[in-house]
């Protein structure tokens, strides 16, 4: 068990030289009962950081449309005060959208920093390993063969990218699971179940087909209570259970046989924390569709704003622990301010969030490639 850090004790390999290296500074704090909790001084104020971001983002976003309502109406709405109208805007309009990108943004950014911990690599995102593809394809065979109702593609999504976990798990198995065999195994199954979405787009006649690519894209438009809920429930289950997965996830990114050796049931650990990233992505998914890249961005982000100034310089090499919360809310910031921008800033013409993230989130996948590879990484 790990010693108590005494407040404002720098914690690294500069600790000794002191506050101008940026090293890691840890704030102990002890209850009457006797427990003493360990607080990184700036993952809080981030986190914090964050969460006023997302909330003000919120809040932003709710009161913008055509008719639009200042942040005191919005406030006033949202705690029962305003007129009629504005009560039904906020509440039925507006605030279920909000909620359903909120609720997706932090599973996928979850989710996102759990596939990265156990394939230890920057890389092992959901929508890059072929989990999104595989929620596509139970949804398109869900719209195409039995011309599903809203229901029905969401346990399409579900049951595909759900199968796709088990189908990945089970070829990347070789006396347990590890990382970059994990990685390449998922880019295949990506590979070929894009094939299999081409195929079933073939099947489609053209409403099924218009629909299916709506869906694909990735869009909170025209979503209700009616996909708040269900995510709601599935969020505030899986959510705590990776949380409390932190402490085993950290000691697997030092290697199986330090996490052994630290009493940490490796492949145990391994299949319950991707078997929960997988319904959580999957859930999600059905919710809004596959938006891409949030996944893969938003832990990595969350990550880099807590970087000390000795460990930058890494060749883009993540800050060892999963950051499972602050990677959350960071993904929760990325949806919400895109489906802003999405609906804001191309005029008339709004595009699906989806449309955003892709392009953003490429962008910075090849800078992510670039930076691994200069490092020697790739």
């Amino acid at each position: 068990m790990s010693a108590t850090v005494k407040s404002g004790e720098a914690v690294g390999p500069e600790a000794g030289k002191g506050r101008a290296t940026g090293a890691r500074r840890v704030r102990a704090i002890r209850t009457k009962g006797g427990l003493s909790v360990r607080l990184d001084v700036r993952a809080t104020a981030v986190g914090l950081l964050l969460l006023a971001v997302v909330l003000a983002a919120a809040i932003a976003l709710i009161g913008s449309g055509d008719y639009p309502m200042t942040p005191s109406e919005v406030l006033a709405a949202l705690t029962g005060g305003g007129d009629a109208g504005q009560q039904y805007i906020v509440h039925e309009l507006r605030l279920p959208r909000v909620l359903v990108g909120l609720l997706v943004g932090v599973a996928f950014g979850v989710s996102g920093a759990v596939f990265q911990t156990v394939s230890r690599n920057p890389l092992g995102s959901p929508d890059v390993l072929g989990f999104a593809q595989g929620s596509s394809v139970g949804a398109l065979a869900a719209i195409v063969y039995f011309q599903a109702d809203a229901f029905g593609v969401a346990a399409g999504a579900v049951a595909g990218g759900v199968g796709t976990g088990i189908a990945i798990f089970l070829l990347a198995w070789k006396r347990g699971i590890h990382g970059y065999r994990f990685v390449l195994v998922g880019i295949g199954a990506s590979a070929m179940l894009y094939a299999m979405v081409l195929f079933l787009m073939t099947k489609a006649n053209i409403v099924e087909a218009t629909r299916a690519t709506t869906w694909m894209t990735g869009s909170l438009n025209g979503r209700g209570w009616d996909q708040v809920q269900p995510l709601a429930a599935v969020c505030a289950v899986l959510v705590p259970l990776l949380l409390f997965s932190g402490r085993p996830l950290r000691m697997l990114e030092m290697g199986d046989d330090a996490a052994y050796a630290l009493g940490v049931r490796v492949d145990r650990v391994r299949i319950a924390v991707l078997l929960t990233a997988v319904v959580l992505v999957a859930a999600a998914t059905a919710a809004a569709g596959p938006i891409s890249f949030v996944a893969l961005t938003a832990p990595q982000l969350a990550r880099r704003l807590t970087l000390p100034r000795w460990l930058k310089g890494g060749g883009g090499a993540p800050m060892p622990g999963p950051n499972l919360v602050l990677s959350g809310l960071m993904g929760a910031v990325l949806l919400v301010a895109a489906d802003w921008a999405s609906q804001r800033l191309f005029g008339a013409d709004q595009l699906p969030v989806g449309v955003l993230t892709g392009v953003l989130g490429g962008g910075y996948l090849l800078w992510l490639l670039a930076t691994e590879r200069k490092a020697g990484r790739v």
